[in-house]
Parts: structure tokens; sequence; C-alpha cells
């Protein structure tokens, strides 16, 4: 290989050999002088990880380059409407300042006036963080337990909140109205895709959008989308380790028996007026809790927190309940369920020992933490359920990309995948994709994990309402008779509010 020493070039060698071309050269031989780095590690789990990779190459290519066609004219109108919410909020929160504080031409974003109006005006005793005293998302959420400071702090939420959702419907986008991101499929430790901004600059991370925002994303002309979700994906992965480690199935046939984010939101708050059947249970499960969360969503966090080896406090805080419901819960959680407490055991053991782990699907991960830290040990227990979830979740999307079935894969969100197909052909099309996406997995015994996927279906990603999202997705049970409004309802179309006027 021949070697150009670039400090004797003159300016017109420049013209011929630029700085791109050094650094393109440079990127070239380091990867080439890691190869035999590399190549010893090489097994038969990384090996099988690596070509999985490359496989998934060719649908996050298509995805990057298709994008997710945008309502331009409802984002613009949602954007106004978030304007017109925050300065309502901003009027009422000045009159408290000023006339209840006495704190004049009070800036709501500086946090030398937070600092001011709480720790000075009201006297509450200054939240540190890290040793600084701080006014963050966890500072006013613990000062809502002084009665002076809760409707400013009620406030200062929304309005943060608010002012998220406008920087996120504000994203660039392409100029043919399409949104587009860029996915990293190594971007994570555990095989999950990362996703951020386009090659071009515009787009942001999809793989984070909220419900309330997700209706501006919509399906091509004479296409339907179709949001396909993984049933307690990452529980029944917990389950499926259980049982191959100690033949105990009781948290997998939970799982496979009913709604177990449900069970665990009765186990948590026994006082409400739980019907006793499925259906109604559920509903009283997902009336909203905190913010925009219910209680079910809540048990997600709960129960895969105290799967992963979460302590009552740190999960009171993600939670939003009081500790001394977590710790009441948990025991009850743990009798019910005893082989969490084993693979927890397991898992460290096997951390202690060998510094490495094998999921269930096959990949296998160094910890170069300290072995002996709780965050490692957290870490490592959380690794399989996540990392093999991601497996199955990705294998099935690959078969869906690989399959002539007529379906566009718009995009990859954790645990689900988002889809777009002739809406004539819904029928037809989607009890194949739901056949594609389940990725059989053998466990010892004779037992056979298969992890199943709700599909709803509508023409943008929103959730069906009767009167506001007539077009959002809706659960597929076969035979939707729905037609799609006519194309003005991409400028005619009634925007909600997201907040009143108070």
């Amino acid at each position: 290989m021949k070697i150009i020493d670039t400090s004797t070039m003159i300016e017109d060698d420049f013209d011929k050999f630029t700085l791109h071309q050094i650094y393109n050269g440079l990127d070239a031989c380091v990867t080439y002088e890691v190869l035999d780095a590399l190549l010893p590690q090489l097994d038969n789990y990384t090996a099988g990880t690596y070509e999985f990779s490359r496989a998934l190459q060719g649908p996050a290519l298509e995805m990057r380059l298709r994008g997710v066609r945008i309502d331009n004219r409802r984002r613009q109108e949602v954007i106004e409407e978030y304007y017109e919410s925050l300065s309502a909020l901003e009027a009422q929160l000045e009159y408290i300042v000023s006339e209840g504080c006495g704190l004049w031409n009070f800036n709501w974003r500086s946090n030398s006036d937070l600092k001011e109006l709480f720790y000075v005006r009201l006297g509450i005793p200054p939240i540190r963080k890290q040793g600084r005293i701080t006014v963050d998302r966890s500072a006013l959420e613990k000062m809502e337990a002084y009665t002076v400071a809760k409707p400013i702090v009620r406030h200062l939420e929304a309005m943060r909140d608010i002012g998220k959702k406008i920087q996120v419907l504000k994203t660039a986008i392409d100029s043919d109205c399409r949104i587009r991101t860029s996915y990293n499929i190594g971007g994570t430790s555990t095989g999950r895709f990362s996703s951020s901004f386009s090659e071009f600059g515009t787009g942001t991370n999809l793989q984070n959008i909220e419900e309330s925002l997700r209706s501006v994303f919509i399906s091509d002309p004479g296409m339907k989308m179709a949001y396909l979700d993984a049933q307690q994906g990452e529980s029944r992965v917990v389950g499926a380790i259980e049982w191959n480690l100690f033949r105990d199935g009781r948290y997998l046939d939970a799982c496979e028996g009913g709604d177990l984010h449900t069970a665990v939101a009765k186990l948590c708050w026994p006082e409400l007026d739980w019907p006793g059947d499925l259906a109604g249970d559920r509903e009283v499960a997902e009336r909203i809790y905190y913010r925009h969360y219910d209680r079910r969503f809540m048990c997600k966090k709960i129960g895969h927190g105290s799967n992963y080896g979460g302590k009552p406090r740190t999960l009171a805080a993600q939670a939003k309940v009081d500790i001394d419901v977590i710790s009441d819960f948990q025991p009850k959680y743990f009798l019910a369920f005893p082989a969490h407490l084993r693979w927890h055991a397991d898992v460290q053991q096997r951390l202690n020992r060998t510094g490495h782990l094998v999921s269930l699907t096959g990949r296998k991960r160094w910890f170069l933490g300290r072995r002996s830290d709780d965050s490692t040990l957290r870490e490592a227990i959380a690794y399989d359920p996540q990392g093999s979830l991601a497996d199955i979740l990705n294998g099935g999307m690959l078969n869906v990309w690989r399959s002539t079935v007529g379906c566009q894969l718009l995009m990859q969100i954790h645990d689900a995948i988002l889809i777009q197909y002739p809406e004539e052909q819904e029928d037809k099309i989607i009890p194949k994709v739901l056949k594609q996406l389940e990725q059989p997995l053998a466990l010892k015994h004779d037992r056979e994990l298969v992890i199943p996927y709700d599909a709803k279906v509508g023409w943008n990603w929103g959730k069906y309402d009767s009167s506001e999202n007539v077009d959002g997705l809706k659960t597929w049970k076969g035979g939707d008779t729905r037609q799609r409004t006519k194309e003005m309802h991409l400028l005619d179309r009634p925007v909600r509010r997201a907040y009143r006027r108070g």
C-alpha cells in the first residue's frame, strides 16, 4: 500500500486529493487493521448475530428511504392549537405568580426565576441533584406535595409537555411531505433498533412519538395502515426463561392465559371497582392515572421493574405511586411468581462466573461494568428479555419484508411495526402478516414460545375516535367497513384541543 505524505502537498494537490478522500481512505485502512482482532471473537453465537444484523439492513434501508407521509395541514393546525393553549396557561401562571407571590416579569423558562419563586418566595426547602439546587421535572414532582406550590407545578408541567409536543411537531420534514428517520441496527447492546434524524438532517427519532401526536402520520393514497404490536412480549420471554431454567411455568401461563398487566393492576389497587370480567377489568385499569398514562401502563412499569430487580423507592418514582404501594405489592407479586427471584440469583451467578450472558435467542453479550454493582446486575437481568424480544420481532419483520404479500414497511417501533397495504386487500393481507410475524421458539421440556400480535388498522397512526379521528387505528377483527374520509380531510379535518382554556 502506497503511503502519501500529505504534509508536503501544495495547494494544487489538494484539488485532486481532498481531505474527504484522505478521511475515507483512513476509515478503510483502520477497519482493515482491526479485522484480525475481530475475527477471533466470532463464535457460533456472535457469528449468528452478525449474519442476522446484516440481513436486517434490507428492511431498515427501505424504511429509511420510504419514510411516512405527513398530513402537513393538520400538523400546522395542531401546532397552532398547542400555541394557543400554551398562551392561555402562560397568562394564568403569570396572574398566579404576580398577584399571589409578588413576582413580576416572571419567566417560567428561566431556572433562576423558578428558583426564586419556589425556594425564596414560597420558602420550599431547596431540592438538590448532585449537590446543586435544581428545578427539573423530578424536583417539580416533589414540590407537588406542598399545597402552595401545587397549582404552579401543574401549570409548569402542562406547559413543558406542550413545548415538547410543539418541538416534535415542528421537526423538519422532506419536500415530498414525508418524515424519515435513520435506523441504527447495532445502536444498542440488546439488539433493539435505535433511531434519530435522517441522513439529510430532517426527521427525528420516530420510535418515541407519543399517542397524542400520531394522527398526523398518514398512509399514502389508496393505502391503509396496520400497527402490529407484540402482546406482552418481554413478559412472555421472562416466562420462557424461567420455564427453561426451572421448569416453572406460572408466569408464562399467566401471560398466555389473559391480560397480565391488568392482573398486576388489580394487585396494586384492590380497592377499585373491578367488575371481575376481562374486558371490564381492563377498562378500569385503563382509566387515566398520571399525566397521559393509565394504571395498566403504570403496572407494565411496575411489573417490568420488579422483574428486572427494581427497588420500591425507584419504582415508586418511575410509576408515580406511593412507595407503600410498591412495598405492599412486591411481596404479593413474588409470592405469586417465585421463579422471578430464582432467575435473578441465577443471572448473578452466571455474571460473576463468566462475565457474559447468552440470551434465549442466542445473542451473546459481555458485561464490562463491576460485576458486584447492582446497576450491572439489573442491566444483566433486563438483557435477555429485551434482547430476545428484539430478535423475535426483527425476525418476524424480516419475514414480512421478504414476503410477496403486498405490504410495505413504514416503521419499526421497538416491540411493534407499522405497515401500509392496498386497502381493498386488507382481509387477505393482515392474516398473512400476522402469521409471518410469528417466530416460534423451541423451549425445553417440549414447550414452545409464540408471541402473538395485536393488529390495529386505519388511515392514520392515531387512535380511532368516532367523533374526532374516524380514520384512526381500530382493532382489526376482519371486515372493517369504514371508508377513508375524502382527500379534503387533509385540509378541513377538525383538530382536538390538547388543553381546554381554564
